[in-house]
């Protein structure tokens, strides 16, 4: 009989795996001219010419770079990569003349086709999950302050040990992901547990990268929202919580000051709830 593992057992090569596959399922239609191919890859060229030339790289740290390159690959670390240490000025890019709520990066682990849930639901879990109870709460409404009707908030987030549904073994499949349907005023309710800072994998390519480099692999403690509604731009956002560890100091350069919670006690005590709401740009 094949052994369980548990979700602490978790491999970066397993993870980079799930990420490489489910990346691969997206329906990518990118209409680029040839023009604009050469521009930015000329570019993007040009700009590692510099840095070579700049810090004078030798062929030993050459031959380094293709075969980090090539374990990349073969990690199947490529979005882990891409979403950590690029994503967030592609995000700054994309959104830089939103007049509505400040995105952020969607990072590797998104799965569409989570649960529909009611306004005020509780997330999928399991029946003892570790964790301080949470409820985030709010309105998604038009950049004219009009709330938005049936607005979807599909939420997804690590555990209370850091580890995500579907990229970690051990774990329920919908596993603290859930697609929260707003009621007719765009109000959402939604019960979970806080999650925990993580370190980003480490066991593979993008780890050796960061312990040659001395860099910190922590990410803070965060829930990831897509929020969208009909006729709306959908918004993809990371909310962070004030005080937290690693918010000052997040490998992925993710964190926005209007993106940081300021969770208050429940009054029984039991557990925290935060505020937020969404505001939608017109498509």
């Amino acid at each position: 009989m094949t052994e369980q593992l548990t979700e602490q057992e978790a491999t970066a090569a397993a993870s980079g795996a799930a990420a490489t596959a489910r990346f691969r399922q997206k329906n990518l239609q990118v209409n680029a001219s040839q023009e604009r191919v050469n521009a930015i890859a000329t570019d993007a060229l040009q700009a590692l010419h510099e840095v070579i030339r700049k810090h004078k790289v030798t062929y030993s740290e050459y031959d380094a770079l293709k075969a980090w390159l090539i374990q990349v690959g073969e990690d199947g670390e490529w979005p882990l990569f891409l979403d950590v240490w690029i994503e967030h000025v592609v995000e700054q890019v994309a959104n830089e003349n939103r007049k509505g709520s400040a995105g952020s990066i969607e990072g590797p682990y998104y799965v569409p086709g989570a649960p529909e849930l009611p306004s005020e639901c509780t997330l999928p879990m399991r029946e003892d999950e570790p964790g301080t109870p949470l409820a985030l709460y709010g309105r998604v409404t038009s950049v004219d302050g009009e709330p938005l009707p049936h607005a979807k908030v599909e939420i997804w987030h690590a555990d209370d040990l850091g580890y995500y549904s579907q990229y970690a073994p051990g774990l329920p499949e919908w596993n603290l992901r859930g697609t929260c349907i707003a009621d007719e005023e765009g109000r959402y309710k939604i019960h979970t547990i806080k999650p925990a800072p993580y370190e980003i994998p480490k066991d593979g390519a993008c780890g050796k990268l960061i312990a040659a480099a001395g860099w910190s692999a922590w990410r803070p403690a965060h829930l990831h929202l897509k929020v969208s509604a009909p006729g709306h731009q959908l918004i993809t956002v990371q909310l962070y919580f004030d005080g937290e560890d690693y918010v000052d100091n997040d490998i992925a350069s993710a964190v926005k000051p209007e993106l940081i919670l300021k969770p208050t006690p429940v009054g029984d005590g039991d557990g925290l709830e935060a505020h937020k709401d969404f505001v939608l740009d017109p498509e």
